[in-house]
């Protein structure tokens, strides 16, 4: 069996005040929210002191894109269940920018944009644009999700605004031969030696030559400070001086980036669970390599602790095992398709940022391990199905980090991360060789942030497998007008998934005031 529940989650609390930053002695310790009137967690708030910069009063939109109500098919297309406590009506335009904001001569692209409010008025109210992780698929579709569970107040407050990144949504890119991407997704884990990292190598070399040959203009411009540059545009377009926004994963990297470049234009600000571009490898590998595992032990604990679960005792076992039975014997689907070991890691590591997926990832797990690999195979799908964004995630990642690691060195730093971290190691190591022969150069280092910013909120997340919350402490600690809430809990994104940040956050939204810095909320 898994140990005590209660160890595993005084693990996760222990590891998340240690990413925190906390040290010992009571005048360190975080503030921790405590139960407000509702019975749910609340985040303690806190004026403003006198020096810092006011919060931007909200203003309405006074917008030039055309938009058009489409609530059915956005409903339908990004298959986000319709709220049983609120009726939603949504409207969808689109935005032109360039293709490479660097180089506006090369033409510009499409990117969807949807605004979402209460049915039965007007959607012009001050907006609250809604930035997701490119690994999460269309971010107009994380939006909609957004407002599915906001708190009645912001609803009243705001209208949503979603924008797609570059590359997902109508500007979705499908330019990787579907061979050379199989290639990287069915890689073995567990072989990391030199000989078997270079056939792997030309297959990478080969997706990136596609890419380029299919998109000659544009595939520079797929990275999030040019998604900051598209944020930008949208404030303009959407007719407001100060856009509110909230980001997750490298959506709030771009956010942050948009902050310290435009930071006139920026309102009430968070940022939930961002990467820290200043990270180099191997230590930012080492580092999501632990919250990865934490992550895990947190989707473990959620099905052991809420009765029988699929995957027995010991779901950690489980998936071992599993990986092992298919790296000798892959199993085949009826539609063609073949569940490697690669495969299924990467799709538990995949699925592990989205919580509400983890009953179904238990079950699909289960069902491979009895010879069917259709409901793992479905649930990597928006990852590498006919529709899935593997080429654009794979492109933003590559270009938002200028280092690249020799197969040599992924060589090396596989062989230590699979010791230390069993279970994911070899699957995060080898996620480096694709970008091996990717260009080089096109990230650069954004401004310190401006004394002039708004107070910005940042969230960091116990167990997130995308970004682990140090990178969030980190840049929280950049912002002269911030504060830091860490939330004890696992997925990517904590807003609006639990009361306590969803708390803290309609707090800086709604009222204009920042949690204490440093609050601790609970899982």
């Amino acid at each position: 069996m898994i140990g005590n529940p209660r160890r595993v989650v005084a693990g996760l609390l222990c590891l998340s005040a240690l990413l925190a930053g906390c040290t010992v002695g009571p005048s360190q310790r975080p503030p921790v929210a405590v139960r407000g009137q509702d019975g749910l967690p609340a985040a303690p708030a806190a004026s403003p002191g006198p020096s810092v910069p006011a919060m931007p009063p909200l203003q309405a939109q006074d917008t030039s894109i055309p938009f058009a109500d489409c609530t059915s098919d956005a409903f339908a297309s990004y298959d986000v269940a319709v709220p049983a406590d609120r009726a939603l009506r949504v409207e969808c335009g689109e935005l032109p920018v360039p293709a490479d904001p660097d180089r506006p001569e090369q033409g510009s692209v499409l990117l969807g944009v949807v605004r979402i409010g209460p049915a039965g008025g007007p959607l012009d109210g001050p907006p609250l644009l809604a930035v997701g992780d490119s690994a999460t698929g269309p971010t107009a579709g994380h939006a909609l999700a957004v407002a599915a569970r906001v708190s009645p107040a912001v609803l009243e407050t705001y209208t949503v605004i979603g924008l797609d990144r570059r590359g997902a949504g109508v500007d979705r890119i499908d330019c990787a031969d579907p061979a050379a991407r199989a290639a990287l997704v069915d890689a073995d884990p567990a072989a990391t030696s030199e000989g078997d990292l270079a056939p792997l190598l030309e297959r990478a070399r080969s997706v990136v030559q596609d890419c380029n040959l299919t998109l000659p203009s544009g595939l520079g411009g797929l990275r999030s400070s040019a998604t900051a540059a598209d944020v930008e545009q949208l404030r303009v377009r959407l007719g407001v001086a100060r856009l509110s926004a909230v980001g997750t994963g490298d959506g709030a990297g771009a956010l942050d980036t948009w902050a310290r470049t435009a930071p006139g234009g920026v309102g009430r600000l968070v940022l939930d669970g961002p990467p820290d571009a200043a990270a180099t490898e191997p230590d930012r590998s080492t580092a999501r390599a632990a919250s990865v595992d934490a992550a895990f032990d947190a989707f473990a604990l959620a099905c052991t602790g809420g009765g029988a679960c699929p995957l027995g005792a010991d779901p950690r076992e489980a998936v071992t095992a599993l990986a092992d039975a298919l790296r000798s014997r892959p199993l085949a689907a009826a539609d063609g398709r073949r569940l490697t070991a690669g495969a299924a890691l990467l799709t538990v590591l995949t699925v592990l940022a989205r919580p509400d997926e983890w009953p179904a990832l238990s079950g699909a797990l289960a069902t491979a391990a009895t010879g069917d690999p259709t409901a793992l195979l479905g649930l990597l799908d928006p990852l590498t199905g006919p529709t899935g964004g593997f080429d654009a995630t794979l492109a933003t990642t590559c270009n938002d980090d200028p280092t690249r690691l020799s197969p040599p060195e992924v060589s090396e730093l596989a062989t230590t991360l699979r010791t230390d971290h069993p279970l994911f190691g070899g699957t995060l190591a080898l996620g480096l060789l694709a970008c091996a022969p990717w260009p080089a150069g096109t990230a650069r280092a954004a401004p310190a942030p401006a004394e002039t910013l708004p107070q910005v909120l940042v969230v960091g997340t116990a167990g997130d497998p995308r970004y682990p919350a140090e990178a969030a402490r980190r840049i929280s600690e950049q912002f002269t007008t911030g504060a830091f809430v860490s939330w004890q809990g696992a997925g990517t994104g904590a807003y609006p998934r639990t009361p306590c940040v969803r708390t803290a956050v309609d707090t800086l939204l709604v009222d204009g005031l920042l949690p204490a810095a440093g609050t601790l909320c609970p899982p």
